[in-house]
């Protein structure tokens, strides 16, 4: 039971941005959905197997980088999303590659940090990472859908998108 609520609480963020991109994307059909879903999914599963060999004597040094790259990424990404809503009139509904790893990282640097938790604790990393990665992926899939949902009623919906991303990363910093 323990694990469902950490993957749950672990997809929050993934979730978030899910929705972030839903908002941008035009026309969004079952691969962009995948797509989405499986960039986050797996992101949010290997990285508490990386932190899970990391092991304990890194905690302090991970821990105290984690919110900082996370704000990073997650800003530097928002404010891109709002300069591209106000430069163009077009919607930007690419799931470019180099994109779509920098949310994953940014949204799955948490999962680095309670990967060294459960190798302390001596969890089954394996069965955790399984129900991580695919509570990630749901609640991905779930999130973009929502995001595109209610993008394609408004114009200009990117600027929210950038908006929310960018208080995320606020919020790890906090």
């Amino acid at each position: 039971m323990n694990i469902l609520i950490l993957a749950f609480s672990l997809s929050l963020d993934a979730f978030s941005v899910s929705i972030c991109k839903g908002l941008s994307i035009r026309y969004l059909d079952k691969k962009d959905i995948l797509k989405v879903g499986l960039y986050f999914g797996l992101f949010q599963a290997i990285m508490p197997l990386i932190g899970y060999y990391l092991g304990y004597t890194f905690y302090n040094y991970i821990s105290n980088v984690s919110n900082i790259v996370a704000f990073l990424l997650l800003s530097f990404i928002g404010i891109s999303m709002i300069k591209e809503s106000l430069e163009d009139n077009q919607i930007n509904d690419s799931l470019d590659y180099k994109e779509m790893i920098i949310l994953s990282i940014a949204t799955s640097i948490d999962a680095l940090v309670v990967g060294i938790t459960l190798g302390i604790l001596k969890s089954n990393i394996f069965i955790s990472i399984l129900v991580i990665g695919l509570i990630t992926f749901i609640n991905s899939c779930i999130g973009v859908i929502i995001g595109n949902n209610f993008g394609s009623k408004y114009t200009k919906v990117s600027i929210i998108g950038g908006i929310i991303l960018i208080l995320l990363g606020i919020n790890h910093i906090i």
